[in-house]
């Protein structure tokens, strides 16, 4: 679709959408591929350039500021609609704008919108009721003049639409107490921004297969980091300067939890409390701009230039930048509920411009169909809003330098309906997961240009729970590798988890991705992530501690199936699960992913919900006790063996076969007899222990081979080592045994402790693993 091209000039268009149905995606892009949405001022900055898409709005104005907050417009000016692709359009010069609106420096600027369900009326005034006929009409029209609304292309925005100056939230919404409320002067105003060339480095372009993603708050990073500068911490900036602290660690890609705007920047207002807080910020207001709070820089682009000089210093170092995208809901929230829930919901931009094309919604159109449980279902299946999704991750690539997505309950990206249904189905090729994978090209399996796609398989009811059942190039965050993973470690005589499954996990789980032609890495493995217990929380506590006070909680909500456990409260066996949990997914086919902080056994104290604590429940700490700093080096070591061995990264599922005629399977699993594990050994329900062995010759790997035993067992259990090559002989990298502590639980490379050869018999420590290679 050109979209590689287009980008460098600004983002392209909308399509066309009627009201009876929709073109094709060709069509319509093709239509309307010159429209440039948003304000974008031209090539010699003589005319500045407003556009916006709505296919049932009857009348739209753009109001112009001075200021961003607290002040009245400048100026009223109607918009003109082409009816061949429902964009509203008006260029004004810069010199008007300067001599006769008197904005000399940021244009700031909203939308406010007039349609069938409140029709223009002249007589109109900021906060009548003239025209008025209905909060929602039988269309699902919302449209109310009285509400000023962000420009859903704007490449930033101004502010919350609630601050301490601003602190009435009720300005923004609909219903009878509240639709005559104008919210101008207190609005978060789009921001007309000048292109910036600033340079976001070279992109890295490894294999996705060959990564090791951190994931990781922006503001929780360095908030509490005494050696960034107190006006960088918490920022893009100061995230900046962990670069170098991350690339020795290990990572070679970040990946930051929502960076598009959200209501969070005056969330903190009271530091003791969790009232009003948005602290994860999966609420977004624009899939654009980059969120003002995390910049130190808050001037109008500022945000844009502190990301970019952020992405640069990853890029230097070495390391991909991913975000964590929320396209399956937005700010704007649901319905308040009460006995007029129905009409009663906030108009910040989307839903006051088109409200049938962005969200989806019931079959009577006056309520959202919802499978995310705050507020609603983006209509992922209008062929407008799927633009948005498109262009917005293009210009996040492109323009923000962006190497790769993770996107938040992905599930709804695989609507196949619009209004009064959710039918995930991922053959459907006008869904949009199949159009992003169509125009934003996934990276090549031996690495190059494109794009990382990850998603969160799930989302709330219907047949939305689809871990292994996405698309061609959608690597999916594999939630069936961690509950097994934890059932074996944490729940033995509870929950029944077979060798076959356990072989499977660590082997890339080819069940869910190999029956569709997807390979090992796309299976991103994890057994914590920033929803739930930090990894040392996973062996610490035995349920969710979020009911206790500041600065750790109060939180509500938060999973109660956390298949966690304390391990009988004896902290060695604590720190020994958490060893073999972090070595679970550095050893396995897969792309292993951590939570900032997991390196140093970071805990909440047992709160799996933490997305409302702006406080040190949340800022990873920077300090280091022995105990802290001995499990840094460990995950620091086993990283790097991970990148030293690419046995362990493999591009294909691995086979049962000798494929190099050196008498050695490139995989073979073993009982701990050293026996060969047969099918009745892998379906057995009482057998707890599994042990492969890899043959490096097969991927260029410095060792020869590779032999790793687990015993998920509640008592020792002794190993028979099987043959490890012609003149060859065991060494032990790791044991995660409670004897093993200290700076050098993982060997070096080159003092790795000898063990000996075949049929040598190792003793191995309950509810632990071993790690060796040949040489």
């Amino acid at each position: 679709m050109g979209d590689q091209t287009r980008w460098w000039n600004g983002v392209a268009g909308v399509v066309l959408t009627t009201m009876l149905g929709l073109l094709s995606t060709g069509e319509a892009r093709a239509a309307v591929d010159a429209q440039q949405l948003g304000a974008r001022y031209d090539a010699s900055q003589s005319n500045l350039n407003f556009r916006v898409y709505s296919s049932r709005a009857t009348r739209i104005e753009v109001w112009l500021y001075k200021t961003a907050s607290g002040a009245q417009e400048v100026a009223r000016l109607s918009l003109s609609k082409d009816a061949a692709t429902q964009v509203w359009s008006k260029s004004v010069a810069t010199s008007t704008i300067k001599t006769s609106y008197g904005i000399t420096g940021t244009v700031y600027y909203g939308y406010r919108a007039w349609g069938p369900n409140w029709p223009y009326d002249a007589a109109w005034s900021k906060g009548s009721g003239t025209g008025f006929v209905s909060d929602v009409d039988n269309a699902g029209n919302r449209f109310n003049p009285n509400k000023l609304l962000i420009d859903p292309y704007t490449r930033e925005i101004s502010q919350d639409p609630n601050t301490a100056a601003c602190a009435d939230g009720t300005i923004y919404a609909s219903g009878a107490g509240h639709r005559n409320k104008d919210s101008g002067a207190c609005a978060s105003k789009s921001v007309a921004l000048t292109a910036d060339a600033s340079s976001v480095g070279s992109k890295p372009t490894r294999a996705l297969k060959d990564e090791v993603i951190y994931e990781v708050h922006v503001r929780g990073l360095t908030r509490n980091d005494s050696s960034v500068p107190a006006a960088e911490r918490g920022t893009y900036a100061g995230a900046a300067r962990k670069a170098a602290y991350l690339a020795g660690l290990g990572v070679t890609a970040i990946e930051f939890l929502p960076v598009q705007e959200a209501q969070n920047d005056h969330n903190d207002v009271d530091p003791n409390s969790t009232a009003n807080d948005n602290y994860w910020g999966y609420m977004t207001l624009n899939y654009f701009a980059p969120d003002r709070r995390y910049a130190a820089d808050k001037s109008a682009g500022g945000p844009t230039r502190e990301w970019k000089a952020m992405v640069k210093a990853f890029h230097d170092a070495g390391i991909k930048v991913y975000i964590d995208v929320v396209y399956n809901h937005t700010g704007e929230g649901g319905p308040w509920g009460g006995s007029d829930g129905l009409t009663v919901y906030n108009l910040l931009s989307w839903r006051g411009l088109d409200n049938p094309a962005y969200y989806s919604l019931t079959a009577d159109f006056k309520s959202p169909w919802d499978n995310t449980g705050v507020g609603g279902n983006y209509n992922t299946r209008n062929t407008v809003a799927q633009n948005l999704i498109v262009d917005s991750l293009a210009y996040w690539r492109d323009a923000l330098g962006v190497d790769g997505f993770r996107f938040d309950l992905a599930s709804v990206l695989g609507n196949s309906c619009q209004h009064g249904c959710f039918n995930f189905d991922k053959s459907d090729a006008g869904n949009a997961l199949n159009r992003i994978v169509a125009e934003l090209p996934p990276r090549p399996t031996g690495g190059g240009a494109g794009l990382d796609l990850i998603a969160e398989p799930w989302a709330i009811g219907g047949n939305s729970y689809q871990v292994g059942n996405f698309p061609a190039g959608w690597a999916e965050w594999n939630g069936l590798y961690r509950d097994a993973l934890r059932k074996k470690q944490n729940k033995l005589g509870v929950e029944t988890v077979t060798p076959g499954t356990l072989a499977s996990r660590f082997a890339g789980s080819s069940d869910l991705y190999g029956d569709d032609g997807r390979k090992p890495w796309h299976s991103i493995n994890f057994m914590v992530a920033h929803d739930g217990f930090t990894l040392n929380d996973l062996y610490a506590y035995n349920d969710k501690q979020n009911n206790q006070p500041w600065p750790y909680g109060p939180s509500d909500g938060g999973e109660d199936h956390n298949l966690s456990w304390d391990q009988a409260g004896v902290v060695l066996e604590q720190r020994k699960a958490a060893r073999t949990g972090l070595a679970f997914m550095m050893l396995s086919a897969g792309v292993p992913m951590l939570t900032g902080g997991d390196e140093v056994l970071r805990t909440q104290f047992g709160n799996n919900n933490t997305y409302n604590l702006d406080s040190a429940a949340n800022w990873l700490y920077w300090t280091r006790d022995s105990v802290e700093a001995d499990h840094e080096t460990y995950s620091k070591r086993l990283i790097a063996f991970r990148k030293a061995h690419p046995a362990l990264r493999p591009a294909n599922f691995y086979s049962g076969a000798d494929s190099n005629g050196n008498v050695m399977e490139q995989l073979r699993w073993f009982k701990p007899d050293g026996v060969q594990a047969d099918a009745a050994y892998f379906n057995g329900t009482g057998n707890h222990a599994i042990a492969w062995r890899i043959d490096g010759s097969e991927f260029a790997d410095p060792a020869s081979a590779i032999y790793v035993a687990y015993n998920a067992w509640s008592g020792p259990v002794n190993f028979v080592l099987p043959w490890p090559g012609n003149g060859k002989q065991w060494y032990r990298v790791t044991d995660t045994a409670t004897w093993n502590e200290g700076p050098n639980a993982v060997a070096l490379p080159g003092s790795e402790t000898l063990i000996g050869g075949e049929n040598v018999t190792y003793g191995l420590q309950a509810r632990s693993l071993l790690l060796l290679i040949a040489r």
